[in-house]
């Protein structure tokens, strides 16, 4: 379900709400835990979260992103599968928008997606995003899972928010077509390996400064398939600098309030977009 784009912000967009409560699930990827008892985990820690209006889940948190060998047997379908099940009754019981990370998607015609699932505070599916730029240089995801071709937006109460998906952050221009669309909140959930660490952090700052916007990056503790994780997840203003950040790999809650006023401001009074030839 893609969600229409959003008249952009130069455009003068939509209105929103001011202000937006955010929080952020570094959720612990244990390979050793059964995929039921991680969901039963990820939503009852959804269900703590009553009092934020986005919660965020990691890329690929059921059966870890670097699982390659597991992706045939835990895929299932994105609409429907256990896991859009057990995190719609999370968003509905705690009553917030809840930005479910990704799972491996089997579409209708057997091909493999890395999808992104977004439900509204009544649980109902608000948007799926499949991942456009695949990670593996010829391997591992880049082989086993088709691309996603079409940039998503959800229009979340405060704020248009743009989609994103781990390695899609080294690729500048989905977020620039994000924010032609109006986003003024970028969500990134990652399984970003601790050996590239910086990098995950460097990026996710450089896609606020350079497009102006809040950037919500969750990653995942833990370990996939033998690969650790690098944590550090983090909330981010439009000026680069940083709200909330973990400082290491361990499972926790990150969690901030965005003044989204500080987009139109900082994109007034430093009006770098407006300056866009390309």
């Amino acid at each position: 379900m893609l969600c229409p784009s959003a008249p952009s912000e130069r455009d003068g967009g939509t209105v929103h709400g001011s202000s937006l409560r955010a929080a952020l699930i570094q959720l612990r990827v244990d390979p050793d835990e059964p995929v039921a008892d991680r969901r039963e985990r990820a939503a009852r820690m959804v269900r703590e979260q009553s009092a934020a209006d986005l919660v965020v889940l990691p890329e690929g948190w059921p059966v870890g992103a670097f699982s390659f060998d597991r992706f045939e047997d835990e895929a299932e379908p994105a609409a429907d599968g256990p896991t859009a099940a057990a995190m719609s009754a999370a968003a509905r019981d705690a009553d917030v928008w809840l930005h479910a990370g990704s799972v491996v998607e089997r579409a209708p015609g057997g091909e493999l997606f890395n999808t992104s699932l977004v439900f509204a505070p009544d649980g109902s599916l608000a948007a799926t995003y499949r991942k456009i730029h695949r990670f593996g240089f010829d391997r591992g995801e880049a082989t086993l899972m088709a691309a996603g071709t079409e940039t998503v937006t959800v229009d979340h109460p405060a704020a248009v928010i743009g989609l994103a998906t781990c390695y899609d952050l080294r690729f500048p221009e989905q977020f620039r077509s994000l924010v032609d669309a109006g986003s003024r909140v970028f969500v990134v959930p990652a399984g970003w390996p601790r050996a590239r660490a910086g990098h995950w952090s460097l990026l996710a700052r450089a896609r606020a400064v350079e497009n102006q916007a809040y950037v919500l990056a969750c990653g995942t503790s833990g370990s996939h398939a033998g690969v650790p994780m690098a944590g550090r997840s983090a909330i981010i203003d439009p000026w680069g600098d940083v709200l909330a950040e973990a400082e290491d790999a361990e499972e926790q809650v990150l969690t901030a309030t965005l003044d989204l006023a500080e987009v139109a401001r900082i994109r007034d009074t430093f009006p770098a977009l407006k300056d866009r030839v390309l």
